[in-house]
């Protein structure tokens, strides 16, 4: 048999075998299975191994979903766009930004969340320039307010606030470079006490990985108690903590209920916190005293949980973290 004549016959005995395959294929396995493997999606492998402590696009895993903690321009449908800012420090311009929802439209509904519909929060990568503001939206779902940079460097945006579709308060956050050499003086140490426009804030308790903790401010005035703290946004205080490195945004809950209209106290103020993991937090206690809000900067590093004894990092176990807020109502 010449060699043009064999290759003809074993193809023919190919096309045989693959036919055969083909009926029993569909004779054991059923239509929907074959579609499930068509539709589902492949592993996700970015050429980081598990273990390495690197995620898929290899910046560092500090154990919970970015979404989660305000690192994400878009969750459950809404997405954080047209973000623009002054370009450079001393520039005096907008800061604006749009919240599109699940359909892609400029979101316009929104509830009130501590008496505001946005909560906008910027702080350079070190942690240094925190700003907490409210900006004003129009009728078509831009949100602006007037802005200047102080300095130079990368800054990062949170936008916090509630959907009247979702019913439920969200952080979207974005990143702004803003041009010129600077240098970073990220925290080097804890600071449990500081003093702002005179007054002292000292901060008391300790943070645990992975636990609500309670976290008590205390603020004097030349030796003594103030007890002229005014309601500020539906609470006699404010904080917002965010994890240093990567600026993870924390939920921080007041305790008490909401003060009455006139309603003056002090000199404490206590919050329940829960940081996702072990290391550096960075706190901004907003406070108001004459109808003049103050901002005190604070710095405390939150040790490991219990669950920690084992060698398992607290906080890396994302469920627990979703169970922990849902303790709480949003909130700063």
């Amino acid at each position: 048999m010449n060699a043009p004549t064999r290759l003809g016959l074993y193809g023919l005995i190919l096309v045989a075998v693959f036919a055969v395959a083909g009926v029993t294929a569909n004779a054991v396995i059923d239509e929907d299975t074959v579609q499930n493997w068509v539709e589902e999606e492949p592993e996700d492998h970015h050429g980081a191994e598990e273990g390495d402590g690197m995620n898929s696009v290899g910046h560092e895993d500090h154990g919970a979903d970015a979404s989660s903690l305000g690192l994400a321009s878009a969750e459950d449908g809404y997405e954080l766009t047209e973000v623009a800012a002054p370009s450079e420090p001393g520039a005096e311009d907008e800061l604006s930004l749009v919240v599109t929802g699940p359909d892609g439209s400029p979101v316009t509904d929104f509830d009130l969340d501590h008496e505001m519909e946005m909560h906008l929060i910027a702080v350079r990568a070190d942690g240094q320039h925190f700003r907490h503001v409210h900006p004003e939206r129009d009728d078509a779902g831009t949100w602006s307010i007037p802005w200047e940079w102080d300095e130079a460097g990368t800054y990062r945006v949170f936008a916090d606030f509630v959907p009247s579709a979702a019913g439920e308060g969200l952080t979207l956050s974005t990143t702004v470079q803003v041009a010129g050499d600077y240098d970073p003086t990220p925290a080097s140490e804890p600071v449990t006490e500081a003093t702002v426009d005179g007054f002292d804030v000292a901060v008391e308790g300790e943070l645990i990985a992975g636990e609500a903790s309670q976290l008590t401010m205390n603020i004097t005035r030349d030796g003594e108690p103030v007890t002229e703290l005014q309601p500020y946004l539906g609470a006699f205080g404010h904080l917002v903590a965010l994890r240093d490195g990567d600026l993870a945004y924390l939920h921080v809950h007041p305790h008490g209920d909401a003060p009455e209209a006139g309603e003056t106290s002090g000199p404490e103020i206590v919050f329940d916190a829960t940081a996702p993991t072990e290391g550096r937090y960075l706190l901004f206690l907003d406070f108001q005293v004459d109808g003049q809000v103050h901002t005190a900067p604070l710095v405390v590093d939150a040790a490991a949980g219990a669950s920690n004894a084992s060698g398992v990092q607290s906080g890396n176990d994302s469920d627990t973290a979703s169970e922990n807020e849902e303790d709480n109502d949003h909130d700063h």
